[in-house]
């Protein structure tokens, strides 16, 4: 155990940085019987999951207006260079409440390489750090404003069955977080089996990648080697990071959270965001 400690933030965190750089392998491949509009089908073809096009609106704007509901005010897309239609719809939309900058990742090293990229971005600040082709509701979202330190969001299983657009058997692969006596997380337990999720019982929670960071995740993201599949997980960060004296809450959600990974999610997520309004 090191004996780094973190700098802990008492203010409500306000910064936002969003992992844009995916390829989106699946949203490429075709899916029977889905019909895309054009706008939409240039948005898959390309792999930009987040820019998927929801009657008139792409996936990452709802995204981006629920952090701006919950409080979050500057954001930071990490992008690839190639990544002009981001760019470009972000440079000219209307933005009332949220300022939105760019970090660019040259290559897809990962998760935790991603997050470096945004390191001046940050700065001294907490950063929450969420996939961009997922959306987080509001109230989840919140639920931050009044942690100190880093923190880990945790899903129940049971508002993922009921209140998220993902099918079951998805869900039983996702990650699970279990806790100390303190409430902070203690293991991230990755793909688990059947035995293990009947073991850890209904109350442990599924982590979907929304994370509050402290600046010492940069630290941290430099100092990991690449996993098994070749690239810095943020996962592995965050584990060194607690390792190295900067725990991480586990805030427990009962709110389920919308998955835009493939051409067969756009139209449930379109029906489950229904006609939420959107402002930037």
């Amino acid at each position: 155990m090191g004996s780094t400690t973190a700098p802990h933030s008492s203010t409500a965190p306000h910064k936002a940085v969003i992992l844009a750089r995916g390829l989106g392998s699946r949203m490429r491949k075709a899916a029977e019987g889905v019909e895309l509009t054009a706008e939409q089908q240039q948005a898959a073809d390309a792999g930009v999951k987040a820019m998927i096009s929801l009657d008139g609106r792409p996936f990452l704007d709802h995204v981006i207006s629920s952090l701006a509901d919950a409080g979050f005010t500057e954001v930071c897309l990490v992008i690839g260079p190639e990544h002009d239609l981001i760019r470009d719809h972000y440079d000219s939309a209307p933005k009332e409440r949220v300022t939105i900058s760019y970090a660019v990742q040259a290559e897809p090293l990962g998760t935790a390489n991603a997050v470096l990229a945004a390191e001046e971005f940050a700065g001294s600040d907490r950063v929450l750090v969420i996939n961009s082709d997922n959306h987080y509701p509001t109230e989840a979202l919140a639920l931050l404003a009044d942690v100190e330190g880093s923190a880990l969001v945790g899903f129940t299983r049971q508002a993922m069955l009921t209140r998220s657009n993902i099918p079951a058997e998805r869900i039983a692969a996702f990650a699970l977080a279990t806790t100390d006596e303190h409430g902070h997380l203690a293991e991230l337990v990755e793909k688990p089996d059947a035995a293990t999720i009947e073991r850890l019982g209904e109350d442990v929670v599924i982590s979907m990648n929304c994370w509050l960071c402290s600046p010492a995740i940069f630290d941290a993201a430099r100092a990991i080697p690449r996993s098994a599949r070749g690239e810095y997980e943020i996962t592995d960060a965050v584990r060194w990071a607690i390792d190295h004296g900067d725990p991480y809450t586990v805030v427990k959600a009962d709110h389920g959270v919308l998955d835009m990974s493939n051409r067969g999610d756009i139209a449930s997520v379109i029906e489950a965001l229904g006609d939420k309004q959107v402002r930037l």
